[in-house]
């Protein structure tokens, strides 16, 4: 509890002595909001359907067989009823505060932009974002949720597929740049909230030069060797300790 403590003092000093601040993350910054991870111990990875979760949201599943990628989808990832927590506030607020430059998130989620943040960077897409693929007709969550089975247009009868990138797909080129951008002009990054698995997202990271690397996240990453002070505690609990 006193090492918690000391590292806290010393977050909230990198904070305080930093002006370009980029946070970088993944599921873990969400799990507190109550949505899943993948590859947690009870995260997706490990329930029991008639596919594996990767294969379901993959192009080709999808592609093949959209009813049953649609049942696993509204089921399992297009949640809604959730609400931004601690991590998310902060952040918004540091933004505001002129602190926070930018958040690159691999969460499609939109509780960051929930919170109040601005300056975000999906690069996994956003289930808030849906369009008609006959005739690009945009709609939105709420939308796919209440559809009955496979999403349809109600302008031309179109097949419906979420802005989310899904396996065998590739991640969108100005959001990477924008991404990369923001993260080599930074002055301190914050990684949190993920295992740093997922590839090409957790290599953008690579393209940091500033001079303080902060990683917080429940278990151990392959990065916590090159990073200037790890936390291993629940990013909530870790920012809701921050004064902006």
């Amino acid at each position: 509890m006193a090492e918690l403590k000391e590292k806290l003092a010393e977050l909230q000093s990198v904070i305080d002595t930093h002006k370009r601040i980029v946070f970088f993350g993944g599921a873990g910054v969400s799990t507190e909001s109550g949505i899943p991870d993948f590859r947690s111990q009870d995260g997706l990875y490990h329930m029991h359907y008639k596919y594996p979760p990767e294969t379901i949201i993959s192009h080709s599943f999808f592609v093949q067989n959209p009813a049953e990628f649609y049942r696993f989808y509204k089921d399992k990832m297009l949640i809604l009823d959730v609400e931004p927590n601690a991590a998310h506030k902060k952040l918004a607020e540091m933004e505001e505060k002129g602190k926070l430059t930018a958040v690159v998130t691999q969460n499609i989620d939109g509780l960051h932009q929930k919170a109040g943040s601005r300056n975000v960077y999906e690069l996994h897409g956003s289930i808030h974002r849906n369009y008609c693929m006959r005739c690009g007709k945009f709609f939105n969550a709420q939308y796919i949720k209440d559809a009955d089975g496979i999403p349809v247009c109600d302008n031309c009868g179109g097949e419906i597929k979420p802005d989310v990138v899904l396996y065998e797909e590739g991640l969108d080129q100005n959001v990477i740049n924008g991404a990369v951008t923001s993260i080599r002009e930074a002055d301190c990054l914050i990684i949190g909230g993920t295992s740093l698995v997922v590839y090409p997202a957790a290599g953008l990271i690579d393209y940091f030069r500033g001079d303080r690397l902060v990683l917080i996240n429940k278990s151990s990453t392959s990065r916590d060797r090159s990073a200037d002070l790890v936390i291993s505690a629940p990013i909530g609990e870790v920012f809701s300790g921050i004064r902006v």
